[in-house]
């Protein structure tokens, strides 16, 4: 049995724009909810929890959905480096100042 997932308030508010956003996106599109379920290989219900923002539908659905809209590339680029100026800061401060090159020791020339 699953155990209950209770989400923090700001995780509940991005994942409700976030099915809010998809709800208009297929509004604009003038797509049926059944023809977007079926492209996502999902039950319309499910569609629907996806665009009431539910924390307990997993991500792949919501991938899928979003693959259904065509938005998909959104997603891809969520996480990615060149998004991450907190990420890059931390990568960058760890960088080593100076760079020793390792003598080699009884190396011998060949000539």
């Amino acid at each position: 049995m699953p155990t209950p997932h209770n989400p923090p308030a700001a995780v509940r508010r991005a994942l409700r724009k976030l099915g809010a956003d998809i709800h208009d996106a297929r509004r604009r599109r003038r797509l049926p909810m059944a023809v977007v379920a079926e492209r996502a290989f999902t039950s319309r219900s499910t569609l629907q929890r996806v665009e009431a923002g539910d924390t307990n539908v997993s991500i792949g659905i919501y991938a899928g959905v979003l693959q259904a809209l065509g938005l998909l590339d959104g997603l891809i680029k969520l996480a990615d480096i060149s998004n991450d100026s907190v990420g890059q800061a931390l990568a960058s401060a760890e960088l080593p100042k100076h760079i020793h090159l390792k003598r080699k020791t009884g190396a011998s020339r060949d000539g």
